[in-house]
């Protein structure tokens, strides 16, 4: 797909132009994947965008992984190592619920456009969130002194 189809892809989706930087590490990785899979039909954009939502939760997934792993070996007192485990476990269930929640708001925002239009904002949106979940989490969790 010629860049001024994908301009005029994103066009139809929607997406919105923050001018004052409001999720634009997250929205600059939407447009990336959105990017990136522009280069395919729209079935295979549609594939495309699913495979980047997979790693994205993978990655994010792993992140979580090292976080509790990091906390393991924090030189800290084993009340507050077993209280930030806990609160990692709360703020990424409580993370699922808004993820999922924002991207069916911002696949709403396609109005009438045909399903796979919309499915295609909810992926580019589920990649945008997980990648800004997970350098979030490993920026967190890397800061922590090991015993």
């Amino acid at each position: 797909m010629r860049i001024s189809n994908l301009i005029a892809l994103a066009c139809a989706f929607g997406l919105p132009h923050f001018s004052n930087g409001v999720r634009a590490a997250e929205l600059q990785s939407e447009r990336a994947a959105l990017e990136e899979c522009g280069a395919y039909s729209e079935a295979g954009m549609r594939e495309c965008l699913a495979k980047k939502a997979r790693e994205s939760a993978l990655g994010l997934r792993r992140a979580e992984e090292r976080a509790l792993a990091a906390l393991s070996k924090w030189d800290e007192d084993a009340k507050f190592v077993d209280l930030a485990k806990e609160k990692l476990k709360a703020s990424s269930k409580a993370y699922e619920k808004y993820r999922d929640a924002q991207c069916a708001f911002a696949a709403s925002l396609g109005g009438g456009a045909i399903g796979n239009a919309l499915e295609l904002r909810r992926l580019s949106c589920l990649v945008g969130l997980n990648n800004g979940r997970t350098k979030q989490i490993n920026t967190d969790s890397s800061e922590l002194p090991p015993k």
